[in-house]
């Protein structure tokens, strides 16, 4: 019997986890129902989906009047229908969490955008999330500014499982890696069991070829057109590279003995954006053991159809990325403020997907009261 792509990916190590979460799908069976056709192992969540998903349907009518009625505010009732949702979804992945010794079946859900430069209201906020969803298979989403990396030890540190996310550079993520292993430390001098923490980097990559090749596309020139869609998928290649070193220090090493996890790397942001383009690029081309791969459901659609799955596609590749990063640079496009931009625009666009997800809630709010 021939295997599907999908199974093909988790056999090569690639935990499947969908981008996608709303109540219909939790109460219709539907997400459940991936976890058996589509090899689907956890979920992710942001402020946009969340919006989306509030914005369509009935399915959350009675919270929305029970929450009227008490008189919630608009924040408060944000709160309580998402962790609501992230819950419930936790349940249904608790058979996957288990039976992968918490690997996966994992659910993640952001922290308030707004706080991505304040590391005090992350820390605090990160722990009311973790609270309240009050499953073992949670993961908070700490963005990876600047100011997140303290949130990041400091929650790691406290025994909560982290998604971090928005990581674009290479340095950053080093970064992010630091922060991660300061965590683990903490919690092992607070004698908290390591093996119940477990955390992902989520590395983006369409976002990174779709900035660079306007710039490309801008220079025009033969040179600049031969590199196009080609810098995402060298820069997580390159992200992966510097995960198998960082995670074989001596530093590493004792942790992960005393019952620590590795924090792989996820691949988000693997919706093609260019039509031109396979609609599994960043599926196929970023298949490699110990990752995640968080697909938007068009995505996993596409890979379960007609996605080839040929092995491990980055450790072999790791010379040939670097050369596109060169190449990129010998044109006069900087890495370097590519990366920032992107970070900045990333918590930009979440915070207006917050605001129009408390603007989907206070109409609902009013409308049931």
């Amino acid at each position: 019997m021939t295997s599907t792509p999908t199974a093909q990916l988790s056999e090569l190590g690639v935990s499947i986890w969908l981008d996608d979460l709303s109540r219909d799908r939790i109460s219709s069976g539907a997400l459940a129902a991936l976890i058996e056709s589509r090899n689907v192992v956890g979920v992710t969540t942001n402020p946009t989906i969340f919006a989306a998903a509030l914005a369509t349907g009935t399915t959350y009518d009675e919270q929305v009047s029970e929450l009227a009625r008490a008189e919630a505010s608009v924040t408060d009732a944000v709160f309580a229908i998402t962790t609501s949702d992230v819950a419930a979804a936790s349940d249904i992945f608790a058979g996957v969490y288990e039976s992968t010794n918490g690997r996966d079946g994992r659910v993640s859900i952001e922290v308030e955008p707004g706080l991505a430069h304040d590391a005090v209201g992350t820390i605090a906020e990160a722990r009311a999330l973790w609270s309240t969803v009050d499953r073992p298979n949670a993961m908070i989403k700490i963005p990876a500014t600047r100011e997140g990396l303290e949130a990041i030890t400091e929650t790691i540190g406290a025994g909560i499982s982290v998604n971090v996310t928005l990581i674009f550079s290479l340095e950053r993520y080093r970064e992010v890696i630091e922060a991660y292993l300061a965590g683990l430390e903490k919690a092992h001098a607070a004698g908290i069991d390591l093996s119940t923490i477990h955390s992902v980097a989520s590395f983006f990559v369409s976002r990174v070829d779709t900035e660079i090749d306007k710039r490309l596309v801008d220079l025009g020139t033969p040179e600049a057109l031969a590199l196009k869609s080609k810098a995402g998928v060298a820069n997580a290649r390159l992200a992966y590279e510097l995960f198998e070193s960082s995670f074989a220090t001596d530093r590493a090493a004792t942790l992960l003995s005393a019952g620590g996890n590795a924090q792989r790397p996820l691949w988000a942001s693997t919706g093609v954006k260019d039509p031109s383009l396979p609609d599994t690029l960043y599926v196929t081309e970023l298949a490699v053991a110990n990752t995640v791969n968080t697909m938007p459901e068009k995505t996993l659609e596409a890979t379960f159809d007609h996605g080839v799955i040929a092995g491990d596609q980055i450790t072999a590749h790791y010379d040939d990325a670097r050369a596109v990063l060169s190449s990129l640079a010998e044109l006069g496009i900087s890495y370097d403020e590519v990366t920032a931009l992107l970070e900045k625009e990333g918590v930009e666009k979440f915070v207006v997907s917050w605001n129009e997800l408390l603007d989907t809630v206070a109409a609902a709010l009013e409308a049931a009261r």
